[in-house]
């Protein structure tokens, strides 16, 4: 993989090359909230109206050099504990065993919602004025479990990249790159990696100072131009909505979250489409939402938590469910399959496949039906993700 760009962008082509891209998505509450013990359980209700040898012995015939696919995996926010003293089991040691091979592919990617740092002695928590903020931090040496897991790229635009200030977050690009690590997510930049000789660009936005900013539709339709010379495909990382368990659906115009601008999801997302990107991963508002497709691309509007480890993350009814989306795009951007695989934050936070319940799948067909009407893609029983008729 390369994070350095390439000068010039290979041109977009309908060659027939299949790329499935598998953007695996962890959902459940959470990025600032943490458990609150009085608070309701949240009951999910579906929306009414929802070459060998030859056989001679001489040589093989050589094989095409041509890709024929390549695959790509995302998913939500990940916390995998907060030191010192909310640590995961093990220090963290088979984390991701539950939901590690459904996260195989040639580009796995994940939204990560907290620094791998020591204590700075700055916390964006450390003042009277914020007496309902969280903080969270995992050791740097954590990077090794995101990379035993499988994940190559982490997004950082978010709201807990830069919980210990500046040194923190600079403190997980170095413990990114230790462990082999791509990352994407800061202003004006563009990762973009060489997968089986596909490039593929992945930019990070969110509405925090550092990040490319989603609310200057101008300034994000810029970067993905950019983006889009210097790669095949384009894929845009985006933390934006309001959070909460009431906050499921997605709905038209800017979403508010004491008093921050999180952003207008629609408008966003179509507006990075038709600058150039081939597909939307969101997180932010802590819950799943629905998927649509528009001009033929997919939009995931919210994967949520993966990943909550030490408890920092709440549990209870919708904010667990997650999911794994698998998606097929050939080499121009095509839209040609995917599919989606349920996953829970169990009682430690942790990760879980859910085979039995299938519940994130279940949510996501819903939402996506209610909220999108025309446009909602389309997900079947089996987990199958198509785009509407």
């Amino acid at each position: 993989m390369n994070s350095h760009p390439p000068a010039h962008r290979t041109k977009r082509s309908a060659l027939g090359v299949t790329i499935a891209v598998a953007v695996l998505i962890g959902a459940g509450l959470g990025g600032c909230s943490l458990v609150s013990p009085g608070d309701e359980a949240p009951v999910w209700n579906a929306p009414s109206g929802s070459s060998p040898s030859a056989a001679d012995g001489s040589a093989p015939t050589e094989e095409s050099a041509e890709v024929e696919s390549i695959s790509l995996s995302a998913t939500g926010d990940i916390i995998m504990g907060d030191a010192p003293n909310r640590l995961p089991a093990r220090d963290g040691d088979g984390f991701f065993d539950s939901v590690a091979s459904s996260l195989t592919a040639d580009l796995v990617m994940g939204n990560l919602e907290q620094p791998l740092t020591g204590d700075t002695g700055t916390s964006k928590c450390g003042t009277p004025k914020r007496p309902n903020c969280f903080a969270f931090r995992s050791p740097p040496a954590y990077a090794g479990h995101l990379k035993e897991a499988g994940f190559q790229l982490l997004n950082t635009a978010n709201n807990h990249s830069k919980d210990y200030g500046p040194q923190g977050y600079e403190n997980t690009v170095t413990a990114l790159e230790g462990a082999g690590l791509e990352h994407t997510g800061a202003e004006d930049q563009i990762t973009v990696v060489d997968v089986k000789g596909v490039k593929v660009a992945v930019v990070g936005f969110s509405p925090y100072a550092g990040a490319n900013n989603l609310n200057d539709l101008s300034a994000a339709a810029t970067v993905i131009k950019k983006a889009a010379e210097q790669a095949d495909l384009v894929v845009v990382q985006v933390h934006m909505g309001a959070e909460g368990s009431d906050k499921t659906h997605v709905k038209a115009g800017n979403e508010l979250y004491f008093g921050e601008n999180r952003g207008n999801p629609i408008k966003f997302s179509r507006t990075v489409i038709d600058a150039g990107a081939d597909l939307v991963v969101g997180h932010g508002p802590h819950v799943l939402r629905g998927m649509e497709f528009y001009q033929g691309k997919l939009i995931a509007y919210s994967l949520g938590n993966f990943a909550g480890g030490g408890r920092t993350l709440s549990r209870d009814g919708v904010l667990k469910y997650s999911g794994v989306l698998h998606v097929s795009l050939t080499k121009d951007g095509s839209f040609t399959g995917g599919k989606f695989v349920s996953t829970y934050l169990n009682d430690l936070g942790v990760p879980t496949l859910d085979k039995t319940n299938e519940r994130g799948r279940k949510m996501v067909a819903d939402l996506s039906e209610a909220d999108f009407d025309a446009t909602g893609a389309v997900i079947g029983a089996d987990g199958s993700i198509k785009a509407p008729a």
